[in-house]
């Protein structure tokens, strides 16, 4: 006889969530948009980065899988793009590094190519203008997950943790992290 029937309850179906873990509605507004204290479950690609810079340096709340993947992916396009201009300046640079002229004399131009310099300070900046919101990201989806945010500083330990965070399953008990902006202290 197994615990529920001792007690006269009927058993939970198989994979069914019980009565009592059972959130109440997230409010949304008129296109669909959860309020910014809200995890957006489903949210799209620029839903999700727009969403990201809109909640800069937020701790509180939760953030879902689709806004924290979302995000990974938009930042790793403007990585790529950034390190790839880096690259291929250095290569177009390194090839018409030297010159040979009619006579069979090789000469080195000097100096670094300004255009490579240019994209390692843009990825300079990004990575400074995206470093602490990512961090509230992380913190955020560590509390969709039901852990305490502080959870998120072991990724940067090892980082395959940011990848476990990233996929781990939301969970009920992580609402005690909101805070609908009514309970908010005012500044």
């Amino acid at each position: 006889m197994s615990d529920d029937e001792q007690r006269g309850q009927q058993p939970q179906p198989y994979g069914q969530p019980y009565p009592q873990y059972r959130q109440q509605p997230i409010p949304t507004d008129a296109g669909g948009a959860p309020p910014l204290w809200a995890p957006w479950y489903g949210a799209g690609f620029l839903d999700a980065f727009v969403r990201f810079w809109k909640k800069y340096a937020r701790f509180d709340g939760r953030a879902s899988r689709s806004e924290f993947w979302w995000w990974y992916l938009a930042n790793a396009i403007v990585v790529t793009i950034l390190f790839g201009g880096y690259i291929v300046s250095i290569i177009v640079w390194a090839a018409g590094a030297t010159t040979t002229d009619e006579y069979g004399t090789t000469t080195a131009t000097s100096g670094f190519p300004g255009v490579a310099l240019l994209f390692v300070g843009l990825l300079g900046l990004w990575g400074l203008a995206t470093f602490v919101p990512s961090l509230a990201l992380g913190w955020r989806r560590v509390h969709d997950a039901g852990l305490a945010g502080p959870f998120w500083l072991i990724s940067f330990a090892a980082g395959v943790a940011g990848i476990v965070f990233g996929c781990l399953e939301p969970s009920p008990t992580g609402a005690q992290y909101d805070r609908p902006d009514a309970s908010r202290p005012q500044a």
